[in-house]
């Protein structure tokens, strides 16, 4: 399981992409916010040709603006069953298991964390996921745990271009 042979990284929204928080406003209508060094690390990763998307169970009306936004087009919500959406994305990109990242923060992604390449967690993943990934950002989810995830797959493939190379 390797960093350094991943051509596509998949991940989670709620506890992942944000802090899992939901604002709920005096009109019910719902937020959440996005950081924007992990929406950076989204970036540097599709310059270096790969490929980002989404799965979640939940359906958000802003998580389509923000990937819009970093130009993220693969997205799936309200996905249930997180492998079936998986199994779907492989065989429309033509990629194994192995060339798969995954950040997954919860039980719903633990199955997901188990299959891939390489999977990956926030800090503040709950204990279970923690002991099973290859990867657990010093960072909680939304604040910075994609960004850590980036520069250790960039390492690892070589296309670290900023500071001190490892």
């Amino acid at each position: 399981m390797a960093a350094k042979d991943i051509k596509m990284l998949l991940l989670d929204s709620d506890g992942v992409l944000t802090d899992g928080s939901i604002w709920v406003g005096e009109n019910g209508e719902l937020a959440q916010k996005y950081y924007v060094r992990d929406g950076l690390a989204i970036q540097m990763l599709q310059k270096s040709s790969i490929k980002i998307g989404v799965i979640t169970g939940r359906i958000s009306k802003s998580l389509p603006k923000r990937l819009e936004d970093l130009k993220v087009t693969l997205l799936y919500q309200g996905a249930k069953d997180k492998i079936k959406v998986y199994e779907e994305i492989l065989q429309q990109e033509g990629l194994t298991d192995q060339e798969v990242a995954y950040m997954g923060d919860d039980w719903p992604d633990f199955d997901l964390l188990k299959r891939v390449g390489f999977s990956a967690a926030p800090c503040d993943a709950i204990p279970e996921v923690l002991k099973i990934v290859n990867f657990v950002s010093p960072f909680p989810g939304g604040r910075g745990a994609i960004r850590s995830l980036a520069e250790v797959i960039l390492k690892a493939q070589g296309k670290w271009a900023y500071g001190e190379q490892s």
